[in-house]
């Protein structure tokens, strides 16, 4: 399998600010034992039901993106509890290439060369 074609390490959390970050049970299980509480506790504190879901993510303020994952550190912009994440937060983007990474590509290669945004995007008059 071919290396991914973009670096966590360098994105600000665009993931973790989706609104819908889904959980099992076996990922509230997952959480409760990283945090050292019961499967209850870790279920009435981390998640809500919304969305038509029984259990999501709690989310909180974010300069950046409005909401943020319960989890995510504000201020080194990461994930923390990367070892006892949720299985969809384990299994993002699910390719090979990251939407919000080939978003940020797009830009740089715009300021880099103006002429590739001209040359890639035409309006219809």
């Amino acid at each position: 399998m071919s290396k991914e074609k973009y670096d966590c390490l360098n994105c600000p959390g665009y993931c973790c600010s989706y609104p819908v970050i889904v959980l099992t049970k076996r990922d509230v299980t997952r959480l409760a034992k990283g945090q050292d509480v019961s499967f209850e506790e870790a279920e009435k504190r981390f998640t809500r039901k919304d969305h038509g879901y029984k259990r999501i993510m709690k989310r909180k303020p974010d300069a950046h993106y409005g909401r943020i994952c319960h989890f995510f550190h504000l201020e080194e912009r990461r994930c923390t509890i990367y070892k006892t994440r949720p299985a969809i937060c384990r299994d993002f983007p699910g390719t090979k290439k990251c939407g919000y990474y080939d978003f940020l590509q797009f830009e740089r290669n715009g300021q880099e060369d103006p002429e590739y945004v001209s040359t890639t995007h035409h309006d219809e008059d």
